[in-house]
């Protein structure tokens, strides 16, 4: 759960930078046929974490007391990360999901990127916020590295963070299914 909070966090910071940015480009009228609604993509025969999207969003109010979260919505499955990320960057119109986020070095990171973790790394950085949210999990379970991936969002479309294992501190289990949270 440290691995996917400390995502988590990072997710809502970026979150944050990409709202203003898009709110300073809301200037130009939608074309008639766009959609009005932002909407999530679900990936084929992922479940809904019910459990983890609430911790997701108290997290969030936790870390912003003054802001409502934004649409959130975590599921898992018994994809691969490769398969579940490939997924998205194709939906999100994206040519491919890059090795990592240099992107040859280049100072712009790519819209969807592979990256790793340390579950026991990720998950001790989180614990405070986990104590002000109640959740009493056994961190020591936590152990092992993650593959992950990061899909940048569009226009009505969430952030997507991809990750497999992960550690779930609802449950204190560290779950080999691949987590997709998706965040506006």
């Amino acid at each position: 759960m440290g691995g996917l909070l400390l995502t988590y966090k990072r997710l809502l910071t970026a979150l944050m930078l990409v709202a203003l940015v898009a709110i300073a480009g809301c200037g130009k009228e939608k074309d008639a046929e766009e959609p009005e609604a932002f909407s999530f993509t679900v990936y084929p025969n992922a479940r809904y974490l019910g459990q983890l999207t609430e911790l997701m969003r108290r997290a969030h109010k936790e870390l912003n007391p003054s802001q409502e979260p934004p649409p959130i919505a975590v599921y898992d499955t018994d994809a691969s990360v490769q398969d579940v990320a490939t997924f998205y960057a194709k939906s999100y119109g994206y040519e491919k999901v890059a090795a990592d986020a240099t992107n040859n070095l280049s100072a712009a990171k790519p819209p969807a990127y592979y990256r790793t973790g340390d579950l026991e790394v990720d998950t001790k950085a989180v614990v405070p916020l986990m104590q002000k949210l109640g959740v009493n999990a056994d961190v020591s379970k936590a152990k092992g590295s993650y593959n992950a991936a990061e899909i940048d969002p569009k226009l009505n479309r969430p952030r997507v963070t991809i990750q497999r294992p992960y550690f779930d501190a609802t449950t204190s289990q560290t779950v080999d299914r691949t987590l997709i949270l998706m965040a506006r």
